[in-house]
């Protein structure tokens, strides 16, 4: 299981939220791309970046950050955050990002997911963010009546390399991650999972890995930055 430590920018700077609110947003580092060299020096395979900006404009907002990451290091980086069209998603690809993970699209324009999966194959993921089971999107500030499970499941055949599902209550909180809900999803399709939301300590990156179902990878935030969670320590547990 691949540990993604996250990059959340939002003008400019790395930061965290809480459950979503760009109100409530703590300012980690003003550097992002000294972020990330921490990251890698610490010997992460993945840099998992999201772009708050973008997610609620609809377009990159953050891009200069994002391009100063990939310029310092040659870690593969995913980014999420106001991907919604085809123009950028190869603009991303073609700068070095190894992979763009479509959330609000994959609810309002499915076929942009599928046409871009067929189009770059291994390089498109999905980004399912739920509030009690049901897809949030534009940055978590709409709720949907679409279910998290139905909306993975709709993408099993397409192509798409992973699946980023997130539990917004959790997200930031410190509480540990919705075990329950993301294995479940787990089981639901046969496309990779990645876990996100509340990742805290080691104890529930074993919790994840011990699940039931084969998840792909976690991503963890304010537990590293916070120091609740030693980043070496922990991509050494998951090897081991």
């Amino acid at each position: 299981m691949i540990l993604y430590p996250a990059i959340d920018l939002k003008d400019g700077k790395a930061v965290r939220l809480l459950r979503g609110d760009m109100q409530k947003a703590t300012v980690f580092n003003d550097d992002p791309a000294a972020q990330a060299m921490e990251f890698v020096t610490a010997g992460c395979e993945w840099l998992h970046l999201v772009d708050l900006n973008g997610a609620f404009a609809g377009e990159p907002v953050n891009a200069a950050a994002v391009e100063a990451i990939l310029a310092q290091t040659r870690t593969p980086a995913q980014l999420g955050g106001g991907i919604r069209d085809m123009a950028t998603i190869e603009a991303w690809l073609s700068k070095g990002l190894a992979r763009v993970i479509l959330g609000t699209v994959a609810v309002e324009n499915p076929a942009l997911v599928r046409e871009a999966a067929r189009a770059f194959p291994g390089q498109v993921a999905v980004g399912i963010d739920a509030r009690d089971g049901k897809v949030a999107t534009k940055g978590w500030a709409e709720t949907t009546d679409v279910d998290a499970t139905d909306l993975a499941r709709s993408f099993e055949d397409d192509g798409v390399c992973a699946i980023i599902y997130t539990d917004i209550n959790r997200d930031g909180a410190m509480q540990g991650p919705n075990v329950e809900a993301t294995a479940a999803l787990a089981r639901a399709v046969t496309i990779p999972v990645i876990a996100s939301g509340g990742v805290s300590s080691l104890k529930d990156l074993e919790a994840l890995r011990d699940c039931g179902a084969t998840l792909n990878g976690a991503i963890s935030g304010r537990a590293l930055y916070d120091g609740a969670l030693d980043l070496k320590q922990a991509l050494a547990a998951l090897k081991a």
